[in-house]
């Protein structure tokens, strides 16, 4: 069943995970030559993070994000027992442990539920759409995102998280986004590919939901974003992880 004549998909933010924040934060102004801005704390997931703008008009919601786990974080009872972007992980974490890695992105649909069962039809699950929220500076932001309760990204991160802004039944879901409290950072993502051995079963994934903008090819499990930054083109890999 095609669904994605009527749904729309577009790249919200790429994920790097680190081992921890200050270390997020060095590895970005060494590497990218700009300091995160601020975000904020998940109790949900236990985890906390700093973003910045990287939009185009290719790309006009996009930002990055640098997540750790919070140490100082009093996870519920009742919280989830995995992390999400597998970030409980030991091969994942064993990556991180020196420097920060790119290791998964979020794609932003117009209906996270009819996006889920597109991909149920394929055999594909990307879990429940999880409510969350933070606090920022221009009020709270919610949103649903996709997370399995085994907190595994699939086709080793190449298949995006769904996330879906605002309350379910928002009038205006993206009027509380990150990229509206985010200046411009002086870095943009110029591109987005995704490489890995069943290319076509990842292209067929992103076709169901109406995602373009990300190149797909086949090879070794991967995923490569290209940056413009002061310091000039950068390429960020995920190495597989």
């Amino acid at each position: 069943m095609v669904w994605s004549l009527s749904m729309k998909t577009q790249i919200d933010h790429l994920v790097i995970v680190a081992n921890n924040l200050e270390q997020g934060v060095q590895w970005c102004e060494a590497t990218l030559g700009v300091t995160p801005g601020p975000g904020g704390e998940h109790v949900l997931y236990g985890t906390h993070n700093r973003l910045f703008k990287i939009a185009t008009p290719s790309y006009p919601l996009a930002y990055l994000e640098i997540i750790a786990i919070d140490p100082n974080a009093k996870r519920a009872a009742s919280a989830p027992n995995r992390r999400w972007f597998d970030m409980d992980d030991a091969n994942l974490q064993a990556a991180v442990a020196t420097a920060p890695r790119l290791v998964h992105f979020v794609a932003q649909t117009e209906d996270i539920h009819l996006s889920r069962n597109a991909l149920k039809a394929q055999g594909i699950d990307l879990g429940p759409a999880m409510q969350a929220s933070r606090h920022s500076r221009r009020g709270v932001l919610q949103w649903q995102i996709t997370v399995r309760e085994d907190g595994q990204r699939l086709f080793n991160g190449t298949l995006p998280s769904l996330i879906q802004w605002g309350k379910p039944d928002a009038a205006e879901p993206l009027r509380l986004h990150p990229r509206n409290s985010l200046p411009r950072s002086g870095v943009s993502l110029q591109s987005l590919a995704v490489l890995h051995p069943t290319a076509a079963k990842v292209q067929a994934a992103y076709d169901e939901i109406g995602l373009a903008g990300v190149a797909v090819e086949t090879g070794p499990a991967r995923i490569v974003a290209t940056l413009n930054t002061p310091k000039g083109v950068v390429q960020l890999d995920s190495h597989g992880v």
